[in-house]
């Protein structure tokens, strides 16, 4: 069944303007925990030289990528995969690039270590990482819209919450990546663009 998100309509755009200018021009863009499906159709109509991997672990948000990808206008969108961060092995072997957004607060911390360790495996050098999301910085306030969403995270799961921008950066310099850019986006998030060392 074909989902929507109100969130994901409002920031593709800003979303986009940001991928634009890190992704390759060519290529395959896996798309971690893909949800609804919207942000994949976006993208694919707007960069229509990438090829587009969606993925995500729930039935229910590869079936709504699925029927985005039925109506989107180009052959750019590939099936969706399931795909776990968290499995000793993954059914990709080789992207160009990967994007995930809205996934490491809404999962246990260790999908944060197996998205950095996915992207170690299937990456070359200098390959982007693109997050988008909210991050919790030591040296910016937090705001108060953030720090709701984050008591409201809890509360639904105690392994979920906002990460720390510094714990991030950490468990992706562990894996081998460096963060080269920090991009202010609507809505109090960020989109945070690693590369490959």
């Amino acid at each position: 069944m074909k989902m929507s998100s109100a969130p994901a309509a409002r920031n593709a755009a800003a979303i986009q303007e940001v991928l634009r200018t890190v992704l390759p021009m060519q290529g395959l863009v896996l798309e971690v925990a893909s949800g609804t499906g919207q942000h994949a159709a976006h993208f694919c109509e707007a960069m229509p030289t990438l090829r587009w991997q969606p993925s995500d672990l729930e039935e229910s948000s590869l079936e709504s990528v699925e029927a985005w990808r039925k109506e989107c206008t180009t052959e750019n969108f590939l099936s969706p995969i399931v795909l776990d961060v968290c499995a000793n092995s993954w059914p990709i072997q080789k992207a160009d690039a990967i994007f995930c957004a809205n996934m490491i607060h809404i999962s246990p911390w260790a999908t944060t270590l197996g998205l950095f360790a996915l992207a170690a495996s299937v990456l070359s050098s200098d390959a982007p990482v693109v997050l988008y999301g909210p991050f919790l910085e030591d040296d910016v306030e937090t705001a108060e819209g953030n720090l709701s969403f984050d008591q409201w995270l809890q509360a639904r799961d105690s392994r979920w919450n906002i990460r720390r921008l510094e714990d991030v950066r950490a468990a992706a310099d562990k894996a081998g990546f460096q963060l080269q850019q920090r991009v202010e986006m609507p809505a109090n998030n960020l989109c945070l663009v690693f590369r490959k060392s």
